[in-house]
């Protein structure tokens, strides 16, 4: 019995040291509000279109990002860092570099410094998500 508690005390003082990180990178796990990410996306909107068949603008157009291969629409002037870099982009790769684009894809061309807020990047994710 002695044991059994020292083992449960252990896993709950862990998760405490762990929680508010686990926490943000739950939030892309768990899926974010697509009507608050449309919201949030006003801000991708100044440089990336994002309606099927439209053009790409200062930054490529984001219709259909997720899943797509990184670097990869034709056309466009991507950064050798960004055509080299060999990913898919999936909701927890987009989470990372809508964060730090520069440490995920270091030397690519968008000059954004990244969305500190957890909440923002998963609703944004989930709109993203929704460009099918």
């Amino acid at each position: 019995m002695r044991h059994s508690f020292f083992a449960t005390a252990w896993f709950w003082f862990a998760m405490l040291l762990a929680g508010p990180a686990f926490a943000q990178h739950c939030l892309v796990c768990a899926g974010g509000n697509a009507k608050a990410g449309e919201a949030v996306f006003q801000r991708c909107a100044m440089c990336h279109t994002h309606a099927k068949g439209e053009g790409n603008a200062v930054g490529p157009n984001l219709f259909g990002v997720v899943g797509r291969k990184a670097g990869s629409i034709p056309g466009f002037f991507y950064s050798v860092a960004m055509k080299n870099a060999g990913f898919t982009w999936t909701n927890a790769r987009l989470d990372a570099y809508i964060a730090a684009p520069q440490k995920v894809v270091s030397g690519n061309r968008m000059p954004f410094a990244g969305l500190p807020s957890a909440r923002q990047r998963a609703d944004l994710i989930a709109y993203l998500d929704t460009l099918k």
